[in-house]
């Protein structure tokens, strides 16, 4: 019997988890939206006994449609502020829950339920890029050090080329950007746990002749903070972009005072209507660790530092069965990330109950997978 899975959202990424996953014969999938213009292109695509659409009505009981449908698993691929709705539902009808949320309240609250979930039913939040696989790759750097002092998180998701005065495009959730432009950011600092504001400790640095920006912006740790709580001097996570860009959002934040909550909608209406979505864009991954190694010759220790970086472009993507289609590095790096995560899962090389944090995954592991190639060095 093939396996039941719904993909709440069917926007560019929950549409790439939606083709990128139909190359498991063994899954029947959903893609459920509440925009028919959405859909619309999957609609078009020719016909497949497991793959179909299905129209949201808006508001949707989601109780009410897990319990009508023989569903196994929930990926939640909407905007960050369903996840508390989507997780509590898949929780009501005994279903697993996937997500690529960055938002920290969602994750705490779907962390308590998971307490309390049903035994082969797992709850694994924040399976995109920041959250997500970056945990995974700094699990792997960090696991190697005898002490950890510090690990340091950066991620950008870039247009290839910038042409307006922020040296930026969208290239995902706008909803999500601000999200993460407007919150607390959580680090540690002095082995202590901090709140710091976004868009602050800003750091400049050049990377291959580029000159890049990187500043404090919320979630993309994770559950890193709780995981290396006792372990680490200093943790810390920041988005990069062309430098110039920080300030400009800082102006819109701050002095016109966006980032108050009853003003974030109409934040989100300006940039969608005035700052180009672009497909053309790239990915810049760094984590860097420092600390003390045991040497494996005379078995001292020596203070060293490891970093990996991943860069990942836009491509064009031919999958079976499919015609080719660009997808770009934005949709490649979340969705192959999630996927990854749901086919480890599908082979139970995850806890078969309860929360799953991303750095308690396999970097090995997740290479294995059929998604995995899309985040090599």
């Amino acid at each position: 019997m093939k396996k039941k899975i719904i993909i709440i959202g069917g926007g560019k990424i929950g549409s790439t988890i939606f083709n990128f996953l139909s190359l498991f014969d063994t899954l029947d999938l959903t893609l459920a939206d509440s925009n028919k213009t959405t859909l619309a292109t999957h609609n078009k695509a020719p016909s497949h006994p497991h793959r179909r659409t299905l129209l949201l009505s808006d508001p949707c009981d989601f109780d009410n449609l897990f319990q009508q449908n023989d569903y196994l698993a929930v990926i939640n691929a909407g905007p960050f502020f369903l996840s508390i709705t989507l997780a509590q539902a898949a929780f009501n009808q005994g279903l697993s829950y996937f997500d690529l949320t960055e938002d920290v309240e969602s994750c705490e609250f779907i962390q308590t339920l998971a307490r309390s979930s049903k035994s082969q039913h797992v709850f694994v939040p924040q399976c995109g890029l920041a959250p997500g696989f970056i945990s995974i790759l700094a699990r792997h750097l960090y696991g190697q050090f005898e002490r950890i002092e510090s690990v340091q998180l950066r991620v950008g998701a870039l247009p290839q080329f910038p042409t307006n005065q922020m040296l930026y495009n969208l290239t995902w959730s706008t909803a999500g950007l601000v999200n993460e432009y407007c919150n607390m950011c959580l680090g540690i600092e002095q082995g202590e746990l901090v709140h710091q504001a976004p868009l602050e400790n800003k750091e400049m640095f050049s990377l291959e002749g580029v000159d890049y920006e990187a500043f404090n912006t919320s979630g993309g740790l994770g559950t890193l903070t709780q995981t290396l709580a006792g372990k680490v001097e200093q943790l810390n996570y920041k988005t990069v972009r062309y430098p110039g860009h920080r300030d400009f959002m800082t102006f819109l934040l701050r002095d016109l005072k966006f980032q108050e909550k009853d003003k974030r909608a109409s934040l989100v209406q300006l940039l969608d209507e005035n700052i180009p979505m672009t497909s053309q864009d790239r990915v810049l991954i760094i984590v860097t660790v420092c600390g003390d190694i045991k040497q494996p010759t005379n078995g001292m220790s020596r203070y060293q530092q490891l970093t990996e970086l991943r860069h990942v472009h836009s491509q064009t993507i031919e999958l079976p069965g499919q015609a080719a289609q660009n997808y770009s590095a934005i949709q490649i790096c979340t969705a192959a990330s999630l996927c990854a995560v749901v086919e480890l899962w599908l082979k139970n090389q995850l806890p078969n109950t309860g929360f799953v944090r991303q750095e308690s995954i396999s970097l090995a592991l997740f290479y294995q997978t059929h998604f995995g190639q899309y985040l090599l060095p």
